[in-house]
C-alpha cells in the first residue's frame, strides 16, 4: 500500500428488522355480501330511458335511410337532400344520444 493515502474502512449498521404482519383486504360495503349478490348500478327506470333511446337513434337511421332516384337519367335533389334526411333525422339520433348520456347519469 501506499503511504500517501490512508485508505478508509467500511462501516456496515445493522438494525433489527421490524415484524412483518400480513395484509388484510379492504372489502367495501357491497363486497360484503356473502350471498353473492351484487347490487346494480343501475335502476329499472335507468335502462327504460336506455331503452328509448336507443330506440331513438335507430328510429332516425332509418328516417336517414331510403330513397333512391325514380329514374337514372334524372337527378333529383329534393330526393337526397331533403329535410327529413338533413335535418330531421341527425336531430332525432342527437335527442337519442342525449338521452342515453341523461340515463346512464342519472340516479333514480
Amino acid at each position: 500500500m501506499s503511504k500517501g493515502k490512508p485508505v478508509k474502512k467500511k462501516v456496515v449498521v445493522t438494525t433489527t428488522k421490524p415484524e412483518v404482519t400480513p395484509t388484510t383486504a379492504r372489502r367495501s360495503a357491497a363486497a360484503d355480501n356473502s350471498a353473492g349478490e351484487t347490487a346494480l348500478e343501475l335502476g329499472k327506470q335507468n335502462y327504460i330511458l336506455i331503452a328509448a333511446g336507443l330506440g331513438l337513434v335507430f328510429l332516425g337511421l332509418i328516417l336517414m335511410a331510403g330513397g333512391e332516384m325514380p329514374s337514372s337519367d334524372v337527378w333529383d335533389d329534393s330526393v337526397i337532400y331533403s329535410f327529413r334526411r338533413t335535418v330531421l333525422a341527425p336531430v332525432v339520433m342527437l335527442a337519442g344520444l342525449a338521452l342515453e348520456v341523461y340515463a346512464i347519469f342519472k340516479k333514480f
